[in-house]
């Protein structure tokens, strides 16, 4: 079951701030995904567009568009808290405490990337059981769901990445990331209840925090 993590590892390289070193890594992402097969066909299919897109655009167009996307606008963040708790006292709480799961499983982030950054989660994520890591997606369904569906109203090809993870926790899209038609409209007070207990994943993001997070067991070489 451990080689099947890499999917999750996968996901969280397409999330990223794009670098020349995540371009020339595509290949192997996709064949990670594929491999592995946990992933439905409609889903993987949205995925190689992301990809396609990925290892055809310049550089510089590709980390323009993702600062656009993810770093200048609040709805689209990848700091899962911001859309849990916004700007309240609760956010540092909670980042102390998804900070501590990490660390009671004997990782940590390197750099000074925020416990709550997505990409972050899923790395943390391919070093777990996949049943766990499972549930951990249920968990913030309804957030991946909201941003999803956001990303697609915008066809943004980054919404396959989100509709690949709600299908890894074992739910369907709210929208399509084929066509950019949002199936179902999203619920505020679903996101507050379904994140009011127990507290799980906000955070600010600066663009200079843009490089690729990675997770290393404690006293590692980096």
């Amino acid at each position: 079951m451990a080689s099947r993590v890499l999917t999750f590892k996968a996901l969280a390289a397409l999330l990223s701030y794009p670098e020349r070193e995540l371009v020339e890594a595509l290949p192997e992402l996709a064949g990670a995904i594929d491999s592995e097969d946990l992933i439905p066909s409609g889903e993987r299919r949205a995925l190689g567009a992301l990809i396609a897109e990925l290892a055809q655009a310049e550089l510089m167009s590709l980390q323009e568009n993702y600062v656009g996307l993810f770093d200048r606008s609040r709805d689209l963040s990848l700091h899962l808290f911001e859309h849990v708790h916004g700007e309240s006292r609760d956010r540092g709480q909670a980042m102390v405490d998804l900070g501590g799961l990490y660390a009671s499983h004997g990782f940590m982030l390197a750099g000074n990337e925020l416990p709550d950054f997505l990409p972050a989660v899923l790395e943390y994520l391919s070093h777990r059981p996949l049943p766990e890591a499972r549930d951990l997606l249920a968990d913030m369904g309804h957030i991946l769901q909201a941003l999803g569906g956001r990303l697609a109203q915008r066809r943004s090809a980054y919404s396959a990445a989100l509709a690949a993870l709600i299908r890894l926790a074992g739910e369907k899209p709210a929208f399509d990331p084929a066509s950019g038609g949002t199936v179902e409209r999203e619920d505020p007070a679903a996101l507050d209840e379904a994140w009011a207990e127990p507290p799980a994943f906000g955070g600010g993001r600066s663009e200079a925090q843009v490089a690729p997070v990675r997770f290393y067991p404690k006293g590692a070489a980096r």
